[in-house]
């Protein structure tokens, strides 16, 4: 049996790890990167917490003793179920099943002024690039003039779910303790930092106790959260809200929402809020040897009549479990459907400050013994023996010096050309 894997995410890569040394199965991963990446980790590289390099893992070294999983570094262009083949940039591609595990992109609900204009945060090249904005942006503010010096010292998150919240409370972190260090030019008192959030609290899909609590640690760190709020435009220097308000500001981050990427070829009539509809066994309705795992995918099961949460831990769950599945299909078995066990969900604002809600038995944590079991969890989830090292010495680093020198703004290099000799 040929499997396809398309996307080296959380769902594809543990798919991948399953179907590892079986007899009968071939596996080829198809990723438009050569190395996985640790995406609840995006917002310290955003924020010169950690170098990129410590949450991004080739995949060609996971499988370096594989006899049955190969990688190809390509972009999926389009799928066509008719032919039982994917066109990708570097060629056609056959398969006897398909799995797409592609994620999720950013959704900004139709609105291209301000797609063109904020800075999404979905890669590790995304990430980079909020970095090196954020620092150009307070190199501006150093020398500007007074009349605008605002729109340099004003950021705004919108979306208040954990990338949001994560995010705006390590900036505030950094307005505190770093960057008055960095530039003691500029009185970032006048910092301002907005959480803006359409629905009526933060981290929609926790509990009160623990949207309560965040925003308190955000305002505590003098985060600005304005929830009922909705963003109806960004031109690149003004946010207008919709209820009239505006907000100067050079830097917006837009966290306000995902939606799957779902590639060239599927049919739309599968296609139900941004995700493409599956039955239990991850099975596309209609089309037999098309799965879908991860983000990307729409199950109704009884527990989640409007579908899996987005998150890691579903997108792993289903990778392992439709790589037994196919174990039990090559072996002639009945395949099994699928069920999510919810485990908890938890998010971090800052130094101490955490919240964890744990459904069985029912439990919930916050302040520093929530944080420490953000960081432990997030620890052993990290590829690598060697990333997990780096990122915890970095975690201590940065513990204890209230720092972090990662704060680098590379520039292109124009090698300049040889002046001409003169001729006599």
């Amino acid at each position: 049996m040929k499997i396809i894997i398309v996307g080296g995410g959380f769902g594809g890569l543990k798919l991948a790890r399953t179907l590892n040394g079986q007899k009968g199965i071939e596996v080829i991963l198809v990723d438009q990167f050569n190395y996985h990446q640790f995406q609840p980790l995006f917002y310290q590289v955003a924020t010169s917490a950690l170098d990129a390099s410590n949450i991004s893992f080739p995949l060609r070294k996971v499988f370096h003793k594989s006899p049955n999983v190969n990688i190809r570094l390509a972009r999926l262009l389009e799928v066509r179920p008719d032919e039982s083949k994917i066109l990708t940039d570097v060629g056609e591609m056959t398969y006897d099943v398909l799995v797409l595990a592609l994620g999720a992109i950013t959704n900004y609900f139709g609105n291209t002024q301000l797609q063109s204009h904020s800075f999404p945060m979905k890669s590790t090249t995304e990430a980079l690039q909020i970095r090196h904005s954020l620092i150009q942006n307070f190199e501006d503010a150093s020398v500007a003039k007074p009349q605008d010096l605002a729109k340099y010292l004003t950021i705004v998150v919108v979306g208040g779910g954990p990338t949001g919240v994560e995010l705006s409370g390590a900036i505030a972190e950094m307005k505190r303790f770093v960057l008055p260090k960095d530039y003691p030019e500029i009185d970032f008192s006048q910092m301002k930092i907005f959480l803006l959030e359409g629905s009526g609290k933060t981290l929609g899909h926790m509990s009160v106790k623990s949207a309560q609590e965040s925003q308190q640690y955000l305002e505590k760190l003098g985060v600005l959260v304005k929830t009922n709020t909705v963003v109806k435009d960004y031109n690149g220097t003004t946010v207008v809200l919709k209820n009239g308000e505006e907000i100067r500001s050079n830097t917006v981050i837009w966290a306000a929402g995902v939606r799957g990427n779902v590639p060239k070829g599927i049919p739309l009539d599968q296609v139900v809020k941004g995700r493409i509809q599956t039955d239990r066994f991850s099975q596309v309705l209609g089309i037999s040897n098309i799965y879908v795992i991860g983000d990307l995918a729409y199950m109704e099961t009884p527990k989640y009549p409007a579908g899996h949460p987005q998150l890691a831990s579903a997108a792993i769950q289903q990778g392992k479990w439709l790589g037994r599945n196919f174990e039990r299909k090559a072996a002639g078995k009945p395949m099994k459907p699928f069920e999510y066990r919810d485990k908890g969900t938890m998010a971090t604002v800052g130094r101490n400050l955490a919240v964890v809600d744990i459904p069985k038995p029912k439990l919930h944590f916050k302040g520093l013994l929530a944080w420490m079991i953000w960081m432990s969890l997030h620890l052993m989830l990290i590829l690598g023996v060697k990333n997990r090292l780096f990122v915890f010495l970095n975690w201590l680093y940065n513990y204890i010096t209230y720092d972090q020198s990662l704060r680098l703004l590379f520039r292109e290099f124009h090698r300049q050309k040889p002046a001409e000799t003169p001729t006599v």
